[in-house]
Parts: structure tokens; sequence; C-alpha cells
């Protein structure tokens, strides 16, 4: 469709449709294709795919109009019906003042639009006027200048923060899908079923899924209009994954063709693959609109029986003329409860009490049931531990819920995956195997529906991403080995030929990381399992360092990304975001000026020992400037760095550093396995409070155990005890040694002196 801007209005046209949007106040109303010759001066932009909703990202700031820039085919799911990610959004000012460069696809038709109207000739005002961006606009208050020129620039650095933000919430988490003609928000149960037979004739809008309709609040006013002209403009799009494939259940492949191309798409396999038989998988999961957002910013249940990180996954198996369905949902544990993000791993608590708590959760239940008739929970938080009071809250709600159609299953996760023997989910999938096959699936053909799903699992952990995941793969694989040879697709006694299965696991694990994205801003972890089947130590290394940028993506970034969601719909930002963005601006300048000296030594240091201390046979891992705290040798108030970590895949090294002699004089190498823990706590002192927090290193040598090393971070600011950098490194510790099949206790507590 093409985008047309003229003096009073932006508007859309497609075919003869139109869609005018006014500059002035944002109004939106459906017109004949032909009013175009009523527009003044109207000039085409270029081409765009569709239209998203408006959205205003300050009160003192013009709505933006969100359009679909750019788009691209996923696949086609049964009935021929195609679905597209958006890859590429444009927000447009609806203000007097001209768009930014948009980056349009030019429309051919329109010799005289080619040009962009920043292109055209123009005077040198009208040019600076034009390079003004959507962030530069001021407020149409009338008021002093020059009381207002501080104000105007952090509300502009502000709204530039928050415009990012925007584009990357639709671009970099691959988040954001849409169908013209197949409706995305229901499952192939929902949709066939018989109380919803005359769903057919209404508009794609119409019969959706309120809780996965993303762009609800931005496009409410069209909805509003209660026109059937509008219909047309009204694109539902999920947040969520979809992913579409082929596969070919060969079992004459030989290793050495399944090696050489691992990863060969269906569209490549040779002509020998058509006599074998064929089926499409789809895999879509639609994230609710309720309590979306960030993970440290949204946790548990809501006065409404929400949940946060709501997502249900639906399985679906094409073969020949039959659509059979399998869906699984996630979702956080539906009490109040909280974790403080500004912290690494911060412990979780309890919000409200026991009673209080009660009819949110059987709020939230009773509307699982009524969906779904009935519900498997699956709980994965740890039995042990900090996770431990929210599986306890979690269970005791159940109990007093004491609904004959809800099923509670606990399965300790780490307990029974220790040493990352993560197919140990096995046990778990053989436990339920009687549920799975009582369950069935969504079976529909050209007649009509032939059999129907009879409740879902409910799977959990604490965020609902990475045991979650890895789990919900576990299941789904079980059920469509039973649904291919209830199809005669698969031999009763044959698994999945190994093609099919990495091709499918890829999925899951492209599923994890997607959903992870949205909700902690990293892909996920314990991802490699799920897409190769193995847990390796490339993987555990990816693991520590999504684990961290997590941490940092939490400090820093999602107060906006939260407030970006909750705009988007229409709820009022709680933040004070002046603040963080100042609080954060002085943060980073300060932490700029006093580290860029003190980087570049500590650097410089850790790369000449690492090249010095570690064998050739051994990988670096990392390496950490700290203090040594041991107070029977040193004296904890230096500031100085006098002690270099260095980690590699076998061994620890502790180098002692001279600042004096600017040398390292002595160094202790300890192998791995001869940790014994790691505790962290505050500083042991005789008197007075403890100013830092420290990390106490348990090992072992040949001879005899009972040793440690007591070290503290090298913070520069006052406030910070350093336990969040102890708490990193210590992960980093606990991940490298694990890849080794050893366990390591961490725990946090007073150190004794």
């Amino acid at each position: 469709m093409e985008l047309f801007q003229a003096k009073d209005h932006y508007i859309l046209q497609s075919g003869d449709r139109a869609l005018w949007c006014s500059r002035q106040d944002g109004t939106m109303g459906v017109r004949p294709a032909t009013d175009l010759l009523l527009a003044w001066n109207p000039v085409c932009l270029g081409l765009v795919e569709g239209i998203i909703g408006k959205i205003q990202l300050h009160t003192d700031l013009p709505l933006g109009l969100v359009l679909i820039r750019q788009k691209a085919l996923v696949g086609r799911l049964p009935g021929n019906h195609k679905v597209y990610k958006i890859t590429k959004i444009a927000v447009i000012p609806l203000s007097d003042e001209d768009p930014q460069e948009l980056e349009l696809e030019l429309c051919k038709k329109h010799h005289f639009g080619i040009d962009r109207p920043e292109k055209l000739a123009m005077s040198p005002d009208d040019s600076k006027f034009l390079m003004k961006t959507l962030t530069q606009i001021k407020s149409n208050v009338a008021v002093p200048i020059k009381k207002k020129v501080k104000e105007s620039k952090e509300r502009g650095r502000m709204e530039r923060r928050l415009l990012d933000e925007l584009y990357k919430v639709f671009v970099d988490s691959d988040s954001f899908y849409y169908s013209l003609t197949y409706d995305l928000t229901n499952t192939v149960q929902r949709q066939g079923d018989s109380g919803r037979s005359d769903l057919p004739d209404l508009p794609l809008w119409k019969r959706v899924d309120d809780r996965f309709f993303w762009n609800k609040h931005m496009i409410q006013e069209l909805i509003d209009l209660q026109d059937p002209a509008a219909d047309f403009w009204v694109t539902p799009v999920i947040q969520g994954f979809v992913q579409v494939e082929e596969l070919v259940v060969n079992y004459s492949e030989s290793p050495d063709e399944e090696r050489s191309s691992p990863e060969t798409p269906p569209q490549e396999l040779t002509c020998v693959d058509d006599v074998y038989p064929r089926f499409t998988v789809a895999l879509i999961s639609r994230r609710s609109r309720h309590r979306a957002g960030m993970r440290y910013k949204r946790r548990g249940v809501d006065t409404d029986g929400h949940v946060a990180n709501y997502v249900e996954t639906e399985q679906l198996i094409h073969v020949h003329c039959h659509t059979l369905s399998f869906v699984q949902s996630r979702g956080s544990v539906p009490v109040f409860w909280s974790q403080a993000g500004y912290r690494y791993n911060p412990r979780p608590r309890l919000e409200k009490g026991e009673k209080e708590t009660v009819p949110f959760f059987a709020s939230h239940f009773d509307e699982q049931l009524r969906i779904y008739q009935k519900q498997v929970i699956i709980n994965l938080v740890d039995e042990g531990g900090r996770e431990k009071i929210i599986g306890d809250s979690y269970l005791k709600q159940v109990l007093l819920y004491n609904n004959p159609n809800l099923t509670y299953v606990s399965f300790d996760f780490h307990e029974h995956c220790r040493g990352m023997k993560f197919e140990n989910v096995q046990v778990l999938t053989d436990a339920i195997s009687d549920i799975i096959t009582d369950m069935r699936w969504g079976w529909v053909d050209q007649a009509g529906v032939i059999c129907q799903q009879d409740g879902i699992f409910r799977v959990n952990c604490m965020d609902c991403l990475d045991r979650t995941n890895v789990v919900q793969a576990a299941i789904a694989r079980a059920v469509m080995e039973q649904q291919l040879k209830k199809l005669g697709v698969m031999p009763p006694e044959q698994p999945l030929p190994p093609k099919c299965y990495r091709i499918y696991q890829v999925m899951w694990a492209n599923n994890g990381d997607t959903i992870s994205r949205q909700y902690a801003g990293t892909a996920a972890l314990k991802g490699d399992f799920t897409r190769t089947g193995e847990r390796r130590l490339a993987g555990v290394m990816k693991d520590g360092v999504n684990s961290a940028n997590r941490y940092y993506l939490n400090r820093f970034r999602d107060a906006y990304r939260q407030a970006v969601i909750d705009l988007m719909m229409g709820l009022p930002v709680t933040e004070d975001l002046y603040s963080i963005f100042s609080k954060e601006k002085e943060h980073e300048e300060k932490e700029q000026e006093s580290q860029r000296g003190a980087q570049e030594q500590v650097s410089l240091l850790l790369q000449t020992y690492m090249q010095l201390l570690l064998p050739d046979d051994e990988k670096f891992h990392g390496g950490w400037a700290l203090i040594n705290c041991d107070m029977s040798i040193i004296d904890a108030t230096n500031k100085d760095v006098d002690v270099l970590l260095l980690l590699s895949n076998n061994a620890y090294y502790i180098a002692y550093y001279d600042e004096e002699a600017d040398k390292v004089n002595q160094y202790q190498r300890l192998n791995l396995e001869g940790m014994e823990k790691i505790e962290i706590g505050p500083e042991p002192t005789l008197f007075g409070k403890p100013k830092y927090c420290c990390m106490r290193l348990h090992y072992r040598s040949e001879e005899t155990s009972g040793y440690f090393h007591t070290l503290r971070a090298a913070t520069r600011n006052p406030e910070d005890d350093g336990k969040d950098t102890l708490q990193c490194i210590a992960e980093m510790l606990r991940i490298t040694k694990e890849a080794l099949g050893l366990d390591l206790l961490v725990v946090e507590k007073r150190l004794e002196r």
C-alpha cells in the first residue's frame, strides 16, 4: 500500500480503499481512494505493508503512527495461509513537522513522488527544519523558551531512548507476526469449535483471542468506528514465535549424509526424498498482552488474575488433509512475588500472605479451566534453596484451590539434571506418559473435528524460560511421535529419523531463544541442549555470558522497555523515567571517567599473566582484578588491586600482584576439581557494620582440605559493596566446573572470621 503525505493528513491507500490520519490530532477515518484528489498537495512517500496503530511516548509529544515498513514470509500454514514476521517498522510523528528519513521502498507508479520530500529543493531554513528528528519536537504549550531549555534537552534525550526501545521491541527480538487470512491468536481446536461456526463470516480481527491481540490498544480507534470499511485496516499482530518446516521421514539416510549437512533446509532436499513420507510441522507461540513486560518488572500474578510471561505454544502437524494440534502453556507462578532486579540473581520474596493470595490465584485458574477444561501443572522450581519459598507457596495455593480438574506435578529440574545431564528430563516424560495419552490432541480434517485435546500442560520454572522450554520440547516430541505413528507416517517401533529430529530441535531452541529475548533480553540458557540434544562446554560458557547480560539489561534498559510495552498496552507508565534517565546518565559518565584508565591497566595485566601462567592446552575463560581481604594476611581496607583471579577450563589461578614492583611475585594454580564450595557474604569484621561483601573460595589440595581464599571486588562507588560482581564471578566458576561434570555449591552467608 502507498503512503501519502498531505498538508493536514497522512493517507494510506490500497486499491480503492484509503485511510486518512490527521496530522493535527491523530484522528483516523476511512474514505474512498478517489478522495486523494481532495487532499492538499499529496506526495507519495513510498510503500508500506500495513498499519500497527498509534502510540504516544510522552504527554508533551505528538502521537506517532506506527507502520509495518518491511515484512518477511515465515511460511504457509495448512490451507495455504501465509504468515509474516515484522522485520522493520516506521514511526511517523502526527504533527505539522515533516517526518525524518523513513527509508521506505519507493513507489514506482508515482514518478513525481520518487524523491522523498527531504531531498526536494528547498530553502536553507526549510532544510534545517526538516533535519529535526522526532525527539526534537517541542511542546505545544506556550512557555518561555529560556526557562525550558534544560527540560527540553532532557525530554529530547529520554524521547530518543524510548523511540529507540520501540524500534528494538519490534525489530531486535523477532517477536511480531501476522497473517492476513489466518487467525494466529487461536488454536486449531478453538477455530474448529462447532460453537464458533459463524466466525468465518466475520473479519479476522473479530475472531481473535483477546489475550493475544497485541496491537489492540494501538488500533482501538479504528475498531471503535464500527465501520465495515475499517475492517480492512485492522491487522491483528501477535508477539511470540512462528516457524514452519517441511520434514521428510527418511530412515535410509546414512550417518555421513547427516553430518555433512546437519541443517539442510527442506526445500534443498534431493528428489530421492520424494519417495518418503512428508509432513509439515509448525510451532506457534503467542504471548499474552496482559501483565506483559520484562522479567524483574513483571512477576507472579496481578489483581485481575493475569500472570507474567504467559505464553501459549501450539505445535501443528499437517499430513495430507489432516491437521493435528497440541497446545501447552507457560506462565509465572500465580502468587504475589517479586525479585529486586538491581541485584545479580536476587532472592525472591512473597508480597502477600497466603489468605490474601487465594482469590487471585483462583481467578487465574478459573479462567484457565474455562478455556482449557483441565490443567496439569508441571512445576520445575528447585525444591530447596532460594526458590523453595515460591514452590511451597504454589503448592499451598493448589491445595487450597482443591479443584479436581487441576493436577500438580513437581519436578526439581536442577536436582534431576545435575551435572548437565538434561537427558534426564526423560524421567519426567516417562512418569507422565499416561497423562499425555489421556490428554490426546486436537485433530481436524476436511470433514471437521475428529478429536479434541482434553486439557493442557502448564509448565513453569522461575522465569518460565530455560528449564520450561527444555521440558515443553520433550513433551511435544513425545506427542508428535504418537501423532505420526497414528497417521502411519512413522513405523510403530521407530523413533523420529535423525535429520527430522535435528530440525525439530532447532525449531524449539529458536522458540526458547525468542521468548527469552522478549522477557529477559537475551537468548535462552540451556538452549544448546534443546538445539542439539547435548550439553557442551561452549553452551555452558554462552550461558554465563547471557546470564551476566540479563543482569546488565535489567539494570540499565528494562525500565525503558517496560515503559514502551506499557504505552503499547495503554497502561500508565509508573516509573519516573526522567529520574531513571538522569541517574543512568550520571552513573555512566562517572563510570566512564573513573574506569577508562583503570580498565586499560587491568586489561593489560590480565592479558600479560594469562599468557604467562596458562599452559597451551588450557583455554582462558575469564579474569578479574580483586582485593585480598583475608584478615590474617592483609589489611582488608586496602583499596588497591592486589590479586588477579584467572579462570581456565580446568583450573583457576590466584596471582598476587605487587603494586610497587608492578609484577606478580607469586601465584597458585588449583584444579577446579579441588574447589569445594563458594561462600558469599559480608566481610568478617569484629566491630561495626560490614562495608564490603566478600567471596570465600574453599579448596582442597592433594594433602589436605580446608584452605580458602577470601576476596572482594575493587569498587569505585562508595555505595557499592561489590556483591553483584562477586556473584557474577561465582556463577562463571560454577558453570565452568559444571562443564567438567562436577557440582559446585554456592551459598550466601555471613563469613566467619
